[in-house]
């Protein structure tokens, strides 16, 4: 890992429907408003974006953790659903749950399993950068 701090930047242009996010050496994509904000419904939001953000971060996180505790496991899904509401005349998100869905091979250890899923939950950087915190559920399979 290079040193800290790291610095990210994202580039944003728009013409009048749409939203062109750019970032060095990515693909661009485009973004617009929700339905809920009269937007269009068929692109990324801002606010689908960080809910995205958030269990892609949880993700990332597990491998990390797995792969330094030489866990081996077979797939991991992670759905999130964020809350956005008015407080005190401001809109913001009040509220993320995450769920995850882990299959480790047969014979896996399936305790060890939620430790380290529990540990991605208090390590990611994303949810850990956030005002609120989010809530996890997570469920442990075995695989063939």
């Amino acid at each position: 890992m290079d040193p800290l701090p790291h610095r990210y930047r994202v580039d944003a242009a728009s013409d009048a429907e749409h939203i062109t996010l750019s970032a060095p050496g990515l693909p661009p994509i485009t973004s617009a408003p929700p339905l809920e904000f009269d937007g269009p419904g068929d692109q990324w939001s801002p606010e689908t974006l960080f809910v995205a953000a958030a269990v892609d971060c949880f993700i990332l996180t597990f491998r990390a953790i797995a792969r330094a505790s030489s866990f081996v496991w077979e797939r991991l899904s992670c759905s999130g659903e964020g809350v956005l509401d008015r407080v005190d005349g401001t809109t913001r998100f009040t509220g993320l749950a995450l769920s995850a869905r882990l299959t480790v091979p047969a014979g896996g250890d399936a305790q060890k399993a939620k430790r380290l899923l529990e540990k991605a939950d208090r390590s990611c950087l994303i949810t850990n950068s956030l005002p609120l915190r989010p809530t996890l559920t997570c469920e442990v399979g075995v695989g063939r």
